[in-house]
């Protein structure tokens, strides 16, 4: 079975071709790809597909980090309120800052390139931001356009909140000391994940083109939509989706049971995929437990138990396992290298 490809907009990529963020000679790489797939940069657009993120390896093979950063600010300042297919509207009929971010949870419907975590606390809402490409550049460059194009909408929407930042897991290129007019001091590197800090008072923050009758007839639209995706997508997605409502206590007969097959029909079709359901779950915990462990109001021990350890020992030892750090040494001088290697601070580039 084969799995859908990570991709992005349609109509985001067209725009981004037309503009002047991309050197001429990555233009005509880049239609030259569209040609070869026997297709049209309209006929992108009035599909509404995602566009294969490999493209952007193939017209970038040399692409690291410190380049997919580059890119990924340069693409955002270019980011546009249309840009976002179905989301474009409910973007521009939000109340609320609050409101914005709840659209975030309908991404997939959009973009299988990026996946935000959540985690709302006393002081705010922090969304962790993870890539889902296989490719740990293009993981900085979706990251880093994600974030960014989201701070520039808010900016349109809601006007300069300068207590949302956006925090990167890997080193400050050198070229971005010279792009702060995008993000002034709203961006740093060296994070112990990629994430957005939200302060409890930005999301209150209202809109400035608030219509609740569109956002809310936009909202029944993106969850038809989300429904219709997740029956037509990969089984790996829909098992991680089911398992987000609670992956510490779900077990695979639990899924399988949801997804309406046994439990040997949901091993073997995740086998077809070249994942496990144990894969599935400890990816999202991994990602969980990174998101919960930037909230410092929260014991390591309440967090082992929110994702169903009942011994934070053994909770240490599986966060150790997927990151090479304990829970404490991560909070306390740790952090992530691109594509989510654990590298001690003062190591050097990852």
């Amino acid at each position: 079975m084969r799995v859908p490809e990570p991709g992005v907009p349609p109509l985001a990529f067209v725009q981004l071709l037309n503009s002047d963020a991309l050197e001429p000679s990555a233009v005509a790489h880049f239609r030259r790809i569209i040609e070869l797939q026997g297709t049209s940069e309209v006929e992108l657009v009035q599909r509404d597909r995602q566009v294969p993120i490999r493209w952007f390896r193939e017209v970038y093979p040399d692409l690291d980090p410190d380049g997919a950063t580059y890119l990924g600010l340069a693409f955002a300042e270019k980011a546009q309120l249309t840009s976002f297919g179905p989301l474009s509207l409910p973007l521009v009929s939000a109340g609320s800052v609050d409101e914005i971010f709840q659209l975030l949870g309908y991404l997939p419907v959009i973009s299988g390139a990026l996946r935000p975590h959540f985690h709302p606390g006393e002081h705010g809402l922090t969304v962790g931001l993870s890539g889902q490409t296989g490719d740990p550049d293009l993981d900085c460059l979706v990251i880093t356009y994600g974030g960014a194009a989201l701070l520039r909408l808010l900016d349109l929407l809601a006007g300069p909140l300068p207590g949302v930042t956006l925090q990167l897991a890997w080193p400050a290129p050198g070229v971005v000391e010279t792009r702060t007019d995008l993000m002034s001091e709203r961006l740093d590197f060296d994070a112990h994940t990629s994430f957005i800090d939200v302060p409890a008072e930005a999301l209150r923050v209202r809109c400035r083109f608030p219509d609740p009758v569109a956002y809310g007839l936009a909202i029944a639209e993106l969850r038809r939509m989300l429904d219709r995706s997740t029956s037509a997508t990969s089984v790996t997605e829909r098992v991680r989706r089911l398992l987000e409502q609670d992956p510490g206590r779900s077990s695979s007969r639990d899924i399988a049971a949801l997804l309406d097959v046994s439990t040997s029909t949901m091993k073997r079709r995740l086998e077809d995929e070249g994942t496990t359901f144990r894969q599935v779950r400890q990816s999202l915990l991994r990602e969980r437990a990174i998101v919960l462990l930037l909230d410092h109001s929260l014991t390591i021990s309440q967090i082992a138990v929110d994702l169903g350890y009942g011994d934070p020992g053994n909770f240490s030892h599986a966060f150790k396992r997927w990151t090479g750090q304990s829970p404490s040494e991560f909070r306390n001088v740790g952090r992530l290298g691109p594509g989510g290697s654990a590298v001690l601070s003062g190591s050097g580039r990852p």
